[in-house]
């Protein structure tokens, strides 16, 4: 819905107008902030991600498991072409980053865990991993981790699905938060 409410003050924004002042293109890899679902469970929520990181500025980086690529093209909705990085050894991958100097953020409830609210915006490149979501970031992929971020909850749930967990923290790390 665009225009004016009747008797309110709020105006939202066209299409048109969001297509001028937003970029004009898909941005090609900034090399900066990855989200990476690295053991995902569920493909409807990869798809979700995806939108949020084309949001941000972000990548995407998924294992090449046998359905991954097909829940990745589906969960697309995206005009453009988003940034998507495949990985055949989600281990190695976090290794091969944390040699070229990747501060690398994992989403986990754990001792010591940064609050969301405290987290500071990404100041060099940040690779924002996200376990399975119902067992978490495997037990030897946690020594790769510099730093881990906890989501508070207040309800009973045990955790969040891997995309609104994603998307909260990449918007934090993003500075757009």
């Amino acid at each position: 819905m665009s225009g004016n409410r009747s008797g309110s003050g709020i105006r939202t924004r066209s299409p048109r107008e969001l297509r001028r002042i937003r970029r004009p293109r898909a941005h090609s890899c900034w090399d900066h902030l990855y989200a990476a679902p690295l053991w995902p469970l569920h493909g409807a929520n990869l798809g979700t991600l995806l939108r949020t990181c084309d949001a941000v500025g972000a990548c995407l980086t998924v294992p090449r498991f046998p359905w991954v690529p097909e829940a990745v093209a589906r969960g697309n909705t995206l005009r453009r072409r988003p940034c998507v990085h495949w990985t055949g050894d989600p281990l190695g991958w976090l290794e091969k980053q944390r040699e070229r100097g990747t501060h690398i953020l994992g989403v986990e409830l754990a001792e010591e865990a940064t609050r969301l609210a405290d987290l500071t915006p990404a100041r060099s490149p940040t690779v924002i991993v996200l376990g399975h979501e119902q067992h978490g970031i495997p037990p030897e992929a946690l020594d790769l981790l510099d730093e881990v971020v906890e989501i508070p909850m207040v309800g009973t749930g045990a955790s969040l699905n891997v995309a609104v967990a994603g998307s909260l923290v990449l918007y934090k790390s993003a500075g757009l938060l």
